[in-house]
């Protein structure tokens, strides 16, 4: 169905989806390339929201190059072209105006307002329409915006550092740093296309994080985001400082709301049954803020929960050579099991190395 030269342009497409990779939420990261008889005539990436998406770009740039190409050209898109108006006019629009006479998408949009009707709108133009080109791919790019849509929740991505024999922390709470520099710059990266960082607030008392993204250039810092069940925070806590925080919080113990208000923050009440913080209530909320992506760096006790309900959608596990023996804390607060068929399997996505550190991505198999 697809040729060496179609998976070469969708390739490039997805390159191109990638340089949104820290600016578009909420939006999808999009790219888009225009072909002409095997000659690039054309290229585009969505950047920001409200900004002209992948397709008016390429087009754009088709019209500054080659105007006289566009008509029966071919155009390689990596999520279906929206079909309504937003902030923007309908990209199915703007490519049947052009004169294309095919276009290839990697995946249909999981947004309800498109939903396969940019689709249908090419076809009924008269385009001939091909999709599921390198999906798989394109999903990958957009894990958060696809789960936000379908789940009406970001993706969320708990990131662990530990020594090979799962340990986190020594007994006195005491862990930096237990990987190396290359490890610890390439978290930047992930908190940079992260929407919001999720921490909770035995993290915050042992370690007094900032929680921000730094050591790499990015355009926005993410939502910071703590769980504090009885709100104990301390309003000289460093991740207050600049605003962008949000505390979510059970029930008001000491009194602290009035205090913590001063400091420019979100506060949310979402109390569980268990008297703790609502986590899935806590993350359909983040989706309603247009949050795609969420990293977790947390301890044990916040890790195992997310993933005793079920919320954690990948892990982002560095390993360091280094052993902390069995007094240490360990990576996830999880009940012991009883019988092997308990164990919660995960499927390896990807194994690399910086510098002496390993890193394993790894998605839980529920």
């Amino acid at each position: 169905m697809f040729t060496t030269s179609d998976h070469e342009y969708m390739t490039l497409a997805l390159r191109l989806a990638e340089k949104g990779l820290y600016t578009t939420t909420p939006n999808p990261r999009v790219g888009c390339v225009l072909v002409n008889h095997g000659k690039i005539i054309g290229q585009g990436a969505h950047l920001r929201a409200g900004e002209p998406h992948a397709e008016v770009i390429a087009l754009r740039d088709a019209e500054q190059h080659f105007p006289a190409l566009i008509k029966d050209s071919d155009a390689y898109v990596t999520l279906e072209p929206c079909n309504h108006f937003g902030l923007t006019p309908p990209c199915a629009n703007a490519l049947i105006d052009a004169g294309v006479k095919r276009v290839v998408v990697a995946m249909q949009d999981p947004n309800p307002k498109v939903a396969g009707s940019g689709l249908a709108n090419l076809t009924n133009a008269g385009i001939l329409v091909q999709h599921g080109l390198m999906e798989s791919q394109a999903r990958a790019l957009n894990a958060g915006f696809i789960s936000r849509m379908t789940q009406n929740r970001p993706f969320v991505r708990v990131k662990i550092a530990a020594s090979l024999d799962g340990r986190t922390a020594l007994a006195n709470g005491e862990s930096q740093w237990i990987t190396g520099e290359p490890a610890r710059l390439d978290v930047q990266h992930w908190r940079a296309r992260s929407c919001a960082l999720l921490t909770g607030i035995g993290t915050v008392m042992a370690d007094d994080p900032q929680l921000n993204v730094r050591h790499i250039q990015h355009a926005r810092q993410p939502l910071r985001v703590i769980v504090d069940s009885q709100l104990s925070l301390s309003p000289e806590a460093r991740i207050l400082d600049g605003g962008n925080t949000m505390v979510a919080y059970a029930v008001d113990a000491k009194g602290s709301a009035e205090a913590l208000l001063h400091k420019k923050i979100t506060l949310l009440n979402i109390p569980g049954e268990d008297g703790q913080v609502c986590l899935k209530t806590l993350l359909n909320h983040l989706a309603s803020l247009g949050i795609n992506e969420v990293m977790v760096e947390a301890g044990q006790t916040l890790n195992g929960a997310l993933l005793a309900q079920h919320l954690v959608d990948e892990f982002l596990i560095y390993y360091a050579p280094v052993l902390l023996g069995s007094a240490a804390r360990g990576m996830l607060g999880i009940p012991s099991l009883e019988h092997m068929e308990d164990r919660v399997q995960l499927k390896l996505m990807d194994v690399r190395q910086f510098g002496q550190d390993l890193r394993i991505i790894a998605q839980p198999d529920y």
